[in-house]
């Protein structure tokens, strides 16, 4: 079961989902939980089957001091790169919080300080940490609702079931339909990439 971080009351924990996306944004988010939140079925969010995500989703919305979500999309991701992106989309969903947050814990090994705030980076923290985890679970699950948004308008990717990422199908659908404006074109999108045509 997971355990709580707490250095401090008023603690943020953050984390992201679709770095190794092909297309779409990067999903930041961040949360404060109470001191006595515990969830048995709560966990890193790629070890949750997407029903039990959906289910955690408005429980942890509910029960959270603070919550926020921020993306950042493609055309960012391709000027300043993916985790620059990934960090930035951490920053911006800490910059929507109301009250002072006086501790970060983030997911991963690499972190930018956010303005004066210590932080804490941890490795699988998601796997860790009952924060990082309702982070990545509210990355995850937001971040999926905006590719079966996005599925409607290009189906034929089917975003709706691969969420972006480098499927097999995802990739025939590049080669045959070249890409779109939610495509990263900073990524390797086809093993043999050439030059692919911009589907509008």
């Amino acid at each position: 079961m997971l355990k709580n971080y707490f250095k401090f009351f008023d603690e943020a924990g953050t984390d992201e989902a679709g770095r190794g996306c092909l297309a779409g944004p990067v999903t930041a988010a961040a949360i404060k939980l109470p001191e006595d939140f515990l969830n048995e079925i709560l966990n890193d969010s790629k070890q949750l089957s997407e029903n039990k995500r959906n289910q955690l989703r408005p429980l942890l919305e509910s029960l959270a001091i603070e919550f926020a979500v921020a993306h950042v999309y493609p055309v960012e991701i391709d000027t300043i790169n993916i985790l620059n992106a990934s960090i930035l989309a951490m920053h911006k969903s800490i910059d929507q919080f109301k009250t002072k947050t006086k501790f970060i814990v983030v997911d991963g090994n690499r972190f930018k300080p956010y303005k004066e705030i210590p932080h804490a980076c941890i490795i699988k923290g998601d796997a860790k940490y009952m924060n990082i985890a309702a982070a990545s679970v509210l990355a995850k699950t937001y971040r999926d609702a905006y590719m079966e948004k996005i599925h409607l308008e290009y189906p034929m990717y089917n975003w709706k079931q691969n969420k972006g990422y480098p499927t097999k199908e995802h990739r025939a659908a590049i080669r045959e339909f070249g890409i779109t404006k939610y495509h990263r074109k900073s990524f390797r999108l086809l093993p043999e990439q050439l030059e692919l045509k911009l589907n509008h």
